[in-house]
């Protein structure tokens, strides 16, 4: 379950979180999804390298793991998000 959080004028995201990958570029390892709000939000390198993934595709379900309004790890919906 998600809650969001109004920040400092921007959207601070409590829990897990489900999406629909956008885009990714596999040469920098960063992309963008889909929340199912329609929200976009940009994950990058850092939060890709997090977790097990070698790439991902346009249309892919993923969990993620949020650091306020940041995706702090992005992994495939049939993995475990962390701790």
């Amino acid at each position: 379950m998600i809650r969001r959080l109004a920040g400092a004028g921007q959207t601070v995201y409590a829990g897990r979180v489900q999406a629909t990958v956008r885009s990714f570029d596999p040469a920098t390892r960063s992309g963008t999804v889909f929340l199912d709000d329609g929200s976009v939000l940009e994950f990058g390198t850092r939060a890709f390298d997090a977790g097990p993934l070698r790439l991902l595709r346009t249309g892919q379900r993923v969990n993620l793991a949020m650091s306020g309004a940041e995706i702090s790890y992005i992994t495939l919906s049939t993995f475990p998000v962390p701790g």
